[in-house]
């Protein structure tokens, strides 16, 4: 046999294009599909999208994902059985899954993605925010299958937090404390809430501005921060687990209780409080912020705190996400990283940003 004859044989098929998978169709997905479209429409070159999915069904994409968007949101709910990227095609090694809900069940599936050689990109704090076996499984899969899991969308909304916190990590520096605002909804909450108007109508524009989660309930308990804290932390090299944070919660007992669609009714409640804090706060000579803080000795809190105008958290603006890092390098002058925080177009633009980074690696 000739050598020639051997070296075809041998010869390895050419791997196939990578494709995208997107998962999720609101706000964040909406966002995505517009984006994308941009993006193609400038020349910019992206993966084809081989469908898109929602907990109801999976379209094939096509040249009009408008189209197949709209599509995808009109299907009648389920009832049982496997979710529709479970039963459908399933992405190969190569792809990329865009996970732009808030599902746990999700999230779940993320280890085993990542271990069939499958990149996921994920606006999704439940990967890396929720259990932390789950976080370990993911960071596991992905290390021993090298594909890759972009999370830069989960906290910050593309800002250079986590990438920020594994470069001082795998540069020999040691994290001692990380101290944020890390809400965009409640950093705008926070911001604009002066005592002119009350804090239950200034909520319900932050809801229907987009800021907040789809259910604010996540954002005034606490739950969204304490998610953005773990994954800081966890990237930072620390396994916190989620019992470990002390979470202040600003959730009224009445909507706390009640079903989703009654949720509205019961936000007044908050009013008196919060007004009476605000108002001890300027007394004070302070401002209050809604913090995550993660100390490497001390623990980890989450609450609406009154802070000194000086502080670097009171400097931000609008739906800003700041953030606050002492570490050995940074021990005297912390590093300090801002920019805005919420809203689906700024996350949609951190997702595209993961999915550019692994296509062209």
């Amino acid at each position: 046999m000739s050598a020639v004859v051997a070296l075809r044989r041998t010869r390895q098929p050419a791997p196939q294009p990578a494709r995208l998978a997107l998962l999720g169709t609101g706000g964040v997905g909406s966002a995505f599909v517009a984006r994308y479209a941009r993006l193609r429409a400038n020349g910019t070159a992206l993966p084809e999208v081989a469908w898109i999915c929602n907990a109801r069904t999976q379209v094939a994409g096509t040249d009009d994902l408008s189209a197949a968007l709209t599509q995808a949101r009109a299907a009648p709910r389920r009832h049982g059985g496997f979710p529709p990227w479970a039963e459908g095609e399933s992405p190969r090694p190569g792809d990329i899954v865009v996970d732009a809900t808030a599902s746990e069940t999700v999230a779940d599936w993320h280890p085993e993605w990542l271990a069939r050689g499958i990149h996921v990109v994920t606006a999704n704090k439940l990967g890396t925010g929720g259990d932390l076996g789950r976080a370990q499984a993911i960071a596991d899969a992905a290390r021993q299958a090298g594909s890759r899991y972009g999370d830069s969308a989960t906290v910050g909304a593309g800002l250079p937090l986590l990438r920020s916190l594994r470069a001082l990590g795998e540069g020999g520096d040691r994290i001692h404390s990380i101290e944020g605002v890390l809400s965009g909804s409640l950093a705008w909450l926070f911001g604009q809430f002066d005592g002119s108007r009350p804090f239950s109508a200034l909520l319900r524009e932050a809801q229907a501005s987009g800021y907040t989660e789809p259910d604010p309930r996540i954002d005034l308990s606490g739950e969204d921060v304490r998610r953005k804290l773990l994954i800081l932390s966890r990237a930072a090299g620390f396994a916190v687990s989620g019992h470990e944070v002390v979470v202040e919660s600003l959730m009224p007992a009445g909507p706390a209780a009640a079903d989703a669609a009654d949720v509205d009714v019961g936000w007044e409640t908050l009013d008196a409080l919060l007004a009476a804090r605000h108002a001890a706060a300027v007394a004070a000579g302070r401002r209050l912020c809604f913090v995550g803080r993660f100390d490497a000795d001390a623990g980890s809190q989450v609450g609406l705190r009154a802070l000194p105008a000086g502080h670097p958290l009171c400097a931000g603006r609008g739906t800003d996400n700041r953030v606050v890092i002492h570490s050995d390098r940074y021990r005297d002058r912390p590093l300090v990283i801002q920019g805005p925080g919420a809203g689906t177009e700024v996350t949609a633009a951190a997702l595209l940003d993961d999915v550019l980074s692994i296509a062209h690696r």
